[in-house]
């Protein structure tokens, strides 16, 4: 789905591109080993160490390996599986050498996360302000440039934008002109939308939904009473609108250390003993806020031996062991099962001290 760029010259529509890095950290790892370049590869944690997988290159997504999938279950699917640990100082010095060539067609961007960024190219001048052109050059120096190859969407918003890009993966570009959007976003599956989850998919698969054209028959009202909060972002993504504008710095709005223990903590008792430990780390990684940010909540997340997990939080105005062991006790006591990792962190305010300002999720 591709156009020239006259579809976006009215002055209401703004031009932003997402670039996703292909299986970054693997790409990196092919770069500096070709000879990796077509058996299945994978960074992540030790399988003995109870690791997860971070990225994995094609090869490896062919056996059903995926992101976040536990190392020792990636060897099951594949025996043959080179798992290494990954160089984050290595994949940092390259995601610099592709952040700066973003820097030569706009000064607005928001990184989402080392190899993740939108662009507004609204107001540029290069390549004759065509968002397309300019996501086709960047693509192409940052092939040149680095030997990394970069997914890019286009499209006159963040939303419309993020999911172009993972159209044509890898290595692809494709743009949603206005003019096409209507048809594109009625066509698309719910499961594409941030934050539609397999529990919300399943209960709006219930409700009959599985596409936005479905979504959209459902009215503002309906999807209140089902989805509460999340309804109304529902009820306008549905509809391809979008109006988040690109942020070129971004509050941080929490501090959280979790630990994935090697072996499953059998019993409440043992979860405790972790927890001064952890208390200990997380004071550590507040300490650069202390002067800046006020602490107003405390939040424990805890994943049982099989994968669910749950949180418990409260309001708090400084570190407190007693606060954070009722909330281990209230999140353990909610399933009563072995545990495998446990998170504490600190909800924080904003640095205008506004206690009010939207926190993002902790974990």
């Amino acid at each position: 789905m591709k156009s020239e760029d006259p579809a976006f010259t009215a002055p209401t529509l703004r031009k932003i591109i997402h670039l996703d890095c292909d299986c970054f950290f693997a790409a990196v790892e092919m770069l500096e080993h070709p000879e990796w370049r077509d058996i299945p590869l994978a960074v992540g944690g030790s399988a003995s160490r109870r690791g997860v997988i971070s990225t994995c290159n094609y090869p490896a997504r062919e056996f059903g390996i995926h992101s976040a999938m536990p190392s020792a279950r990636a060897l099951q699917l594949c025996p043959q599986l080179k798992l290494v640990s990954g160089n984050m100082a290595r994949y940092r010095e390259v995601a610099e050498q592709i952040f700066a060539i973003y820097r030569r067609f706009t000064g607005l961007i928001e990184p989402v996360s080392i190899d993740e960024a939108y662009l507004d190219v609204s107001d540029t001048g290069a390549l004759g302000g065509s968002a397309t052109h300019i996501a086709e050059e960047i693509r192409t120096q940052v092939k040149q440039e680095t030997g990394i190859t970069v997914s890019a969407g286009v499209a006159q918003n963040k939303f419309l934008a993020k999911v172009a890009s993972d159209w044509n993966k890898p290595d692809g570009l494709c743009v949603i002109a206005p003019a096409q959007q209507a048809e594109f976003v009625s066509q698309l599956p719910v499961k594409k939308i941030p934050g539609v989850g397999p529990r919300t998919q399943e209960k709006l698969m219930g409700l009959g939904v599985g596409t936005c054209a479905e979504l959209q028959s459902l009215s503002l009202i309906e999807l209140k009473n089902h989805f509460g909060k999340f309804g109304e972002r529902l009820w306008q993504l549905a509809r391809g609108e979008d109006e988040r504008e690109v942020r070129t710095h971004r509050e941080r709005k929490s501090v959280s250390v979790e630990h994935t223990f090697s072996q499953d903590l059998p019993d409440l008792e043992h979860c405790m003993d972790q927890l001064e430990k952890l208390m200990d780390d997380l004071e550590g990684r507040y300490e650069r806020h202390r002067e800046s940010r006020q602490i107003l909540g405390a939040v424990v997340k805890v994943k049982f031996n099989d994968f669910t997990q749950t949180t418990a939080e409260c309001r708090v105005d400084g570190p407190d062991l007693v606060i954070f062991a009722s909330l281990l006790e209230e999140a353990w006591m909610r399933k009563r099962s072995a545990v495998r990792l446990i998170g504490v962190g600190y909800r924080l305010g904003a640095k205008e001290e506004n206690a009010e300002a939207e926190q993002l999720p902790l974990f």
